[in-house]
């Protein structure tokens, strides 16, 4: 029986999301607007989270000090995701406060090259996030791996929320080749979200949901500001400022 395209929840919606959110193999029988599909993204940031957790859980077991099994479990996902999301924080930096005009700063987000903007942004993330992870595992292996899970699927949950709330700030680009998810899908991945990190963290996993939502909201609004909309840099930006919000608050 043919799949309803109009349902809700579609059989293909994960691999569509992990095909389009990782570098990982994921056979696809047709390719579609990734919008709808938007709902699973909180899912594949499961999947790639769990095999940081899993990678961090067999350094401990060899052996290996906090300091670099903290590395391991971060510089996995960047392997996985082909860096998407730190380039797109890299390009929004650069262009959000290197140009002038909403046009000028689409031109530098699209420019290949990278500047002091995006170096310093990607230096503080990286760092941040390494250091959460360190100290997270200082505190225990259970408490980091259920940690890095969370971060990891509440992170992607909000990139539905933005590319709902904001028109797309150009007419090309990853972002505008999605589509605009409905509002349904983007409540639903944040649902879906919320079951899983408080299922995972308990009541702390309510704090780092409103982290997440406050540096997102924040990311939405400068970058309405700025460049009028969203792009796929925007939305990779706010999925690197959730994942540190929502390490930082678990840590806390």
């Amino acid at each position: 029986m043919a799949e309803n395209d109009k349902a809700l929840i579609r059989l293909r919606d994960m691999p569509l999301a992990l095909s389009l959110l990782s570098r990982l193999p994921v056979p696809l029988r047709r390719f579609d607007r990734g919008a709808r599909a938007a709902w699973a993204y909180p899912l594949a940031g499961l999947v790639l989270g769990g095999m940081a957790a899993l990678a961090g859980l067999m350094a401990l077991a060899l052996g290996l000090p906090t300091p670099l099994v903290a590395l391991i479990v971060l510089a996995l996902p960047i392997i996985l995701s082909g860096a998407m999301h730190e380039d797109g924080l890299a390009d929004t930096a650069d262009g959000l406060w290197g140009g002038w005009t909403p046009a000028r700063r689409l031109e530098i987000m699209k420019d290949s090259h990278i500047g002091s903007y995006g170096v310093i942004a990607l230096i503080l993330s990286l760092g941040a996030r390494a250091v959460a992870i360190w100290l997270l595992y200082e505190s225990g292996p259970a408490a980091a791996t259920v940690a890095i899970l969370a971060a990891a699927l509440s992170s992607r949950a909000m990139m539905p929320l933005v590319m709902c709330a904001l028109p797309h700030a150009r007419a090309t680009g990853l972002s505008q080749a999605q589509g605009r998810p409905p509002r349904t899908t983007a409540l639903l991945g944040l649902g879906v979200a919320a079951a899983l990190t408080l299922g995972l963290v308990g009541a702390a996993g309510l704090g780092a949901l409103i982290a997440a939502g406050l540096v997102t909201g924040a990311m939405a609004l400068i970058a309405r500001a700025k460049i009028g909309g969203q792009t796929g840099d925007i939305l990779g930006a706010a999925q690197q400022l959730a994942e540190i919000a929502v390490l930082v608050s678990l840590l806390a």
